[in-house]
């Protein structure tokens, strides 16, 4: 079924970014317009609700600021949040990341069936991925997100559920916290944001510009204006001047910062043994990958010298077997590859394998400013000590 599912994802994205052509192809995509013409509608009388104040946000009494975007997947998030958070708790605050865990393991369907019937309006409690102090789930139960963030920061607490006003709550009463950050929270208006960072992705900023499922859009472009802080990723130093002008036409207001991602070492999977990037020059690889856009992937370790040899790629969250790791290889050794590389989200959804043929590592990418660090700074500074 997992399979079947990821192969119709794959044939949808190819329909939708007009891969696939021919009449089936086409009445597909006149047929997902439509839908997504109903689509916007519902999205903007939703916020009209909580505008207009029929539908009301709660609000927990912290800071609570949310890391989101207006497309689904490739913007680079996580590290954004990762530093985000580390900035926080670095000038004292005690934080936790709020996640929802897309695509971990649910729990049985006959749970969240007694759950239902018994009334359980909030359910059993969040899955707490890290308390602040230690790891306490792996990938397949919190997700690969928050199970990279929970490794990445040891003070910061990592919490799952699909209900973020109850993971709030639970953070703040039980493990004291007083900072929450909403990861991928623009669209969850169900918790009051005091600051709402955008992440637009420099190289794709807002697809074929329609709204899902036609396009990668959740909500229309000019809901921008809503961000407090914009974050054109994955910038290549040029300045983006074309994206900023639209950008501040749609929002005069939001400070605007560039970034880029930094490859910065590479870890082996199983053993944790850290080499420098210069081992990659020259370096006969294959690659392995499960993300939104495997192309930059692949394109950074080129940048770093190394000889891809071939790239077997999944569908974005694929969670791995033992078999297909092994098929990568010995895909590989046939074809003179030295290592196998794969990404960091990728590397925590690998099965344990005893095969040592190749070593496997994944590479480590950090976020660099390349402008409005003193802006962002600013405003770090503005949430710790208001």
């Amino acid at each position: 079924m997992s399979n079947r599912l990821e192969h119709l994802e794959s044939y949808l994205l190819d329909v939708i970014e007009g891969r696939r052509h021919g009449k089936r192809a086409a009445t597909l995509r006149f047929v997902l317009r439509q839908f997504s013409r109903l689509f916007a509608l519902i999205v903007q009388l939703r916020l009209r609700l909580y505008k207009w104040g029929i539908m009301r946000p709660h609000t927990l009494g912290c800071q609570v600021l949310s890391v989101g975007n207006l497309t689904v997947g490739g913007t680079g998030k996580t590290p954004i949040v990762e530093v985000f958070a580390r900035s926080l708790q670095e000038k004292g605050r005690k934080v936790a990341i709020l996640s929802r865990g897309y695509k971990r393991i649910k729990p049985p369907l006959s749970d969240r069936i007694k759950a239902r019937l018994t009334f359980q309006a909030y359910g059993p409690p969040p899955l707490v991925v890290s308390d602040g102090t230690r790891l306490l789930l792996d990938s397949a139960i919190s997700g690969d997100e928050p199970y990279m963030l929970a490794s990445n920061l040891p003070n910061v607490a990592v919490i799952v559920d699909k209900n973020r006003v109850k993971a709030g709550q639970y953070a703040i009463k039980k493990l004291g916290c007083d900072t929450l950050v909403l990861d991928d929270g623009f669209q969850y208006l169900s918790l009051r944001h005091r600051l709402d960072i955008v992440l637009v992705d420099r190289t794709n900023p807002f697809g074929n510009r329609y709204m899902l499922p036609r396009g990668i859009l959740r909500e229309p472009i000019r809901n921008v204006r809503r961000a407090g802080f914009i974050f054109i990723t994955k910038s290549n130093g040029d300045g983006a001047e074309d994206l900023k002008a639209q950008l501040r036409a749609l929002n005069p207001d939001a400070e605007i910062s560039e970034c880029r991602h930094c490859a910065r070492y590479i870890q082996n999977v199983f053993t944790g043994e850290q080499l420098d990037l210069s081992h990659l020059k020259g370096l006969e690889i294959a690659a392995i990958s499960a993300i939104a856009v495997p192309q930059g992937f692949e394109d950074e370790l080129k940048r770093q010298g190394a000889k891809v040899l071939h790239h077997k790629t999944y569908a974005d969250h694929h969670r791995y077997t033992q078999q297909e790791i092994i098929n990568a290889i010995n895909h590989a050794i046939p074809l003179g590859a030295k290592a196998i590389l794969t990404t960091e989200k990728d590397a925590v959804r690998f099965p344990f394998i005893d095969r040592r043929d190749l070593p496997i590592y994944f590479l480590r990418v950090e976020i660099e400013m390349l402008s409005g660090s003193e802006a962002f700074n600013e405003w770090i500074g503005r949430i710790c000590f208001q």
